[in-house]
């Protein structure tokens, strides 16, 4: 099947509904039979999509700079862990390994990642699928802006619309399914 990465917080203080999130998206990508990608970190939203994904029988691959192994918060239970010299490379290498891309709530990493994955598609270096999961509304602020630049001509309306804006994860299978190789 697919290799689907997943975008989302990793610092440890989140919400439990949040890392429910999380786990169950894991869940889907395993009871899917895909593949997940994460950025190879053991706590807060990440580590639960990935011990999602394992109990739901999914492989995973997790991608972490070196960095982040040293700080110890490497995901040491993934099928695979590939270590990058930096941040850059992580994305390069998730951008590489990944079908597709779903994002679901997160901070500044989450959102480098987002618009990595959605500028490289929109300059047609890639043409993976990209999912954003808007659950209870927590992209609103974002994505009122987003749309505030393609009246001003800042970002072409094609791209805006290359960005699959869903608001569960019910949703974002579905609108995935179709997409994937």
């Amino acid at each position: 099947m697919a290799a689907i990465c997943v975008f989302c917080a990793s610092g440890t203080a989140i919400d439990k509904r949040w890392l429910d999130l999380a786990t169950e998206t894991g869940r889907q990508i395993g009871a899917r039979g895909h593949t997940l990608v994460s950025g190879g970190g053991r706590v807060g939203m990440m580590g639960a999509v990935a011990e999602g994904a394992r109990a739901a029988g999914a492989h995973t691959l997790g991608i972490i700079p070196q960095s982040l192994v040293d700080m110890e918060v490497a995901d040491t239970a993934s099928d695979e862990l590939a270590v990058t010299d930096g941040m850059l490379s992580r994305k390069a290498l998730m951008i590489e390994k990944s079908d597709a891309f779903l994002t679901l709530p997160g901070g500044l990493g989450t959102l480098d990642e987002l618009f990595e994955v959605w500028t490289t598609g929109s300059l047609a270096i890639h043409r993976k699928p990209m999912v954003l999961v808007n659950t209870d509304g927590f992209y609103d602020g974002l994505l009122t802006w987003l749309r505030t630049l393609t009246d001003t001509h800042f970002i072409r309306p094609q791209a805006l619309a290359d960005l699959l804006i869903v608001e569960s994860l019910d949703a974002a299978f579905t609108a995935l399914t179709p997409k994937l190789p």
